[in-house]
């Protein structure tokens, strides 16, 4: 039975492909409105470790905000390793890492298991959500949907939409994307999208300054939030992100749009020595103690 809370018009039952921190949180985002929620991970140990991700975001916020019922919450939520756990699914939200061949492979294979007219969204935070669409058999199904880490506390989503992407999806996304509490940016194909393009942009230029001694990070940062109003530096949402994660989409957006994207040599140096930000412990800052 569907849970009396979930927003009219909103899809009851929610599938996730990938139970990392991104799939983690976006189940967490849907548990929290009503929805019935599938994660579907590639090995049996990688779901019962996604459920507990899904499980620890949920008592984390319900602790900072007491009247949830976390009983409740993970009733909802099932883990899986079939594709076939989504085909009674009203949404199904792809969240593996931004790889091309292993997000189309992934997408191909969720897409078997649907019925037309669900549908299927990506969490890619940079690549096209066109070229995505030609490599499956029901484009016009098929959009970006962009949530940002933490995504249970974000209150951004950015939906992008492909150029096969049928008209009417674009409103419901944005109706679903306000009854998880959050605003909806609509933006059109392109690399990068509004917020990673810029963002990228802005953390790259931070790299150069650290790389020519124009100042340290902490300073840098300081800047931009002091300065800017921004609620964190560049080089600590990089740590945040993923140095990795950061590489790659700056890759893209170098093949793509050119040298202004090219990654600084210290961006390359520090994810060859392993040194990726908060998931490593080290990146531009030590998270082995207090980054600040």
């Amino acid at each position: 039975m569907n849970n009396p809370l979930v927003p009219a018009g909103f899809p009851a039952r929610v599938g996730v492909l990938g139970g990392g921190r991104m799939g983690a949180g976006i189940a967490h985002a849907f548990l929290i409105i009503g929805a019935d929620v599938v994660v579907v991970e590639r090995d049996e140990a990688s779901a019962q470790a996604g459920r507990e991700r899904v499980k620890s975001s949920a008592a984390k916020s319900i602790e900072r905000n007491p009247g949830g019922n976390l009983d409740e919450m993970v009733s909802r939520l099932s883990v899986s390793v079939d594709y076939a756990a989504f085909a009674d699914r009203e949404l199904v939200v792809e969240a593996v890492p931004e790889d091309w061949d292993l997000k189309v492979t992934a997408l191909r294979r969720v897409e078997e298991q649907l019925t037309p007219g669900t549908v299927l969204a990506s969490n890619t935070s940079s690549l096209s959500v066109s070229g995505l669409a030609e490599e499956l058999a029901r484009p016009q199904d098929f959009l970006g949907m962009h949530f940002f880490n933490p995504v249970p506390a974000s209150t951004l989503i950015e939906v992008v939409i492909g150029k096969q992407t049928r008209p009417e999806l674009v409103e419901q996304a944005r109706s679903w994307v306000h009854g998880l509490g959050k605003t909806a940016v609509v933006v059109n194909d392109a690399p990068g999208f509004a917020s990673s393009r810029l963002g990228v942009a802005i953390a790259l230029e931070a790299m150069r300054m650290v790389e020519e001694g124009v100042a340290s990070a902490k300073d840098i940062d300081n800047a931009m939030v002091l300065g800017y109003k921004h609620p964190t530096g560049p080089l600590r949402t990089t740590d945040i992100v993923g140095l990795d994660v950061r590489l790659g989409i700056a890759t893209y957006l170098h093949e793509t749009l050119g040298e202004r994207f090219a990654p600084p040599q210290i961006l390359r140096d520090k994810v060859a020595r392993g040194e990726l930000g908060r998931k490593t412990g080290k990146g531009f800052f030590d998270w082995t103690q207090s980054p600040e």
